[in-house]
C-alpha cells in the first residue's frame, strides 16, 4: 500500500505562484510513474503533468511553460511548481502514484486563482 498526502494549495491572485507537494509513505520502494491531476467543478479529472521513475516528464498543453513537475527519490516526494496562474487553473489537485500495476491517489488539495 502507498499513502499519498498533498499540501501547498490555497488562494492566489492571477499571475501568482504556488508549489504543491505530495509526500508518499508506506510501500514506497519501486514506485513507478507519479503525476498530478486536477478536477474543476463540473468537470472530469484531467492530467496536469506526469513524471516517470527515470524523470521523463509530460505536461498538458494548457500548463506547458508555466508548471514544472519534479520528484525527489528515494523518498518519492512529488512537487508541482505552478507559475503565472490563471483563474482557469482553479481546481482540486490530486497526486497519483503507480506501483506494480496498482494506482494510488491522494485526497487532493484545493487551488483557487482569483482576484
Amino acid at each position: 500500500q502507498v499513502q499519498l498526502v498533498e499540501s501547498g494549495g490555497g488562494l492566489v491572485q492571477p499571475g501568482g505562484s504556488l508549489r504543491l507537494s505530495c509526500a508518499a509513505s508506506g510501500s514506497i520502494f519501486m514506485i513507478d510513474a507519479m503525476g498530478w491531476y486536477r478536477q474543476a467543478p463540473g468537470k472530469e479529472r484531467a492530467l496536469v503533468a506526469t513524471i516517470s521513475s527515470g524523470d521523463s516528464t509530460n505536461y498538458a498543453d494548457s500548463v506547458k511553460g508555466r508548471f514544472t513537475i519534479s520528484r525527489v527519490n528515494p523518498k518519492n516526494t512529488l512537487y508541482l511548481q505552478m507559475n503565472s496562474l490563471k483563474p482557469e487553473d482553479t481546481a482540486v489537485y490530486y497526486c497519483k502514484a503507480q506501483r506494480f500495476g496498482y494506482t494510488y491517489w491522494g485526497q487532493g488539495t484545493q487551488v483557487t486563482v482569483s482576484s
